[in-house]
């Protein structure tokens, strides 16, 4: 098993593994709750769509563990799930079944173009420097998450947004787990991040600001309500809006996977020679639970950028991923004992690794303009556009740009040039 996974080639141990597996899939378990709560409001069944984003987790993870060695969850995307529900189903009127059904024929694109090698050829052919924006951009836009949980930063009618109310049960929890992660972090823990949690959502519970649960054990909701409705409803999608539908899940999926393993290998330092390693295998086994997840009913898989919380307490190889997929897999049997985990319970630890993402700034050439510019840009938009696909739509259109009028446009790959074009078009008919 440690040869398999590489263990001493990375410097690691079971128990480092262990405890950056666990650490992320509490990040990220939240998704278990809120994806359910947003897709039924499609019309979707809560109880089906629970079960489907617990199992499309564990296929997922598992695959890009054993796969790719990747130390990466991937789990629903919670942008897209929006995208679905909200964009999609209410405000096209697109029913449930069409759009899962958009899904799916998303997810096998995904695939096709996977096994073609045609994601892994794009993501290596990004400029290293825009490598690193992008690593540090996702860092900001996960703060800012982090912030938003925490009810630290608030919704500003005046200023879009402004600092929220710190004396706030809520917030000042979250501000304990922060400066007590901060503690054990600055104190050399090992796993300071994941004890903090524990101990933050115990002094919750003792507080009275996080509910003990009613029960521990409940029943796995059957996936009869969701199961397979894409295969009936093939014929459904052949018209301009649901095409421009099944675009827009596969650019927006496309790129916030592509961002999140650049971020993720630039942290774990597993990126070699501007190239990130095994990179087919685990875009292969995003896409290969983008397919699983909408037959058994849910929206569009990706791979998840809290992964980075796991990474940030020492987890470095696909055992961290096995790891999640078993966190899951338990998950099913214990859905009650999940709800203590509130967004101000993970918020301190998103705040942290936004902060560590973010030092990755200090490897971009800042004396080379043509390049600032671009990171710039890049870094900026994720956060404040709340999408990390729009901040590398921008710095692909920005960069060619730049290179043209510096006089360097042979140094540009053509396939820059080519998704520079794309997402100006996208923008436009977006």
């Amino acid at each position: 098993m440690k040869n398999f996974f590489k263990f001493e080639q990375r410097n690691t141990s079971y128990r480092t593994e262990t405890v950056a597996g666990i650490t992320t899939f509490l990040s990220i378990a939240y998704i278990l709750v809120v994806n359910p709560m947003i897709l039924s409001q499609a019309g979707m069944d809560k109880g089906a769509v629970f079960t489907a984003t617990a199992l499309s987790a564990i296929i997922g993870s598992l695959l890009i563990g054993l796969l790719a060695n990747f130390p990466v969850g991937i789990a629903p995307s919670m942008g897209l799930n929006s995208f679905f529900t909200f964009s999609v189903c209410i405000g096209m009127g697109v029913k449930w079944e069409i759009a899962l059904t958009g899904v799916f024929i998303a997810g096998i694109l995904f695939m096709i173009l996977s096994l073609l090698k045609i994601r892994e050829k794009i993501i290596n052919v990004i400029p290293q420097d825009l490598k690193y924006a992008i690593a540090s951009g996702i860092g900001f836009f996960v703060a800012f998450i982090g912030l938003k949980n925490a009810g630290i930063v608030i919704q500003s009618d005046a200023t879009f947004v402004t600092i929220g109310n710190l004396t706030s049960p809520g917030t000042l929890l979250a501000l304990f787990g922060f400066v007590l992660a901060v503690i054990l972090m600055v104190r050399g823990v090992s796993g300071g991040i994941f004890y903090s949690m524990v101990i933050t959502t115990i002094v919750g519970i003792l507080f009275g600001q996080i509910a003990r649960p009613e029960s521990i054990i409940g029943e796995i909701p059957s996936l009869a309500p969701t199961f397979g409705v894409v295969f009936t409803h093939i014929g459904d999608i052949f018209s301009l809006e649901i095409l421009a539908v099944i675009f827009t899940f596969l650019f927006v999926a496309f790129f916030d996977t592509a961002g999140a393993l650049i971020a993720i290998a630039s942290q774990a330092g597993l990126m070699k020679n501007n190239e990130i390693p095994n990179s087919g295998r685990a875009l292969l086994a995003d896409a290969t639970a983008a397919v699983a997840g909408s037959v058994m009913g849910t929206s569009t898989t990706a791979c998840v950028v809290e992964s980075s919380a796991g990474i940030s307490v020492g987890g470095r190889t696909g055992f961290t991923s096995v790891i999640i997929a078993g966190c899951f897999a338990i998950a099913l049997f214990f859905a009650p004992l999940l709800s203590i985990v509130t967004p101000e319970v993970t918020a301190p630890a998103l705040i942290i690794v936004g902060a560590l993402m973010a030092s990755e700034m200090r490897k971009i050439n800042w004396s080379n303009l043509t390049v600032v510019l671009s990171a710039f840009i890049t870094i900026i938009m994720m956060p404040l556009t709340y999408s990390i696909a729009t901040g590398i739509a921008m710095a692909f259109i920005l960069y060619p740009i730049s290179m043209v009028s510096s006089g360097k446009w042979k140094e540009v790959h053509p396939i820059i040039y080519i998704l520079g074009v794309m997402f100006i078009g996208y923008f436009i008919f977006l």
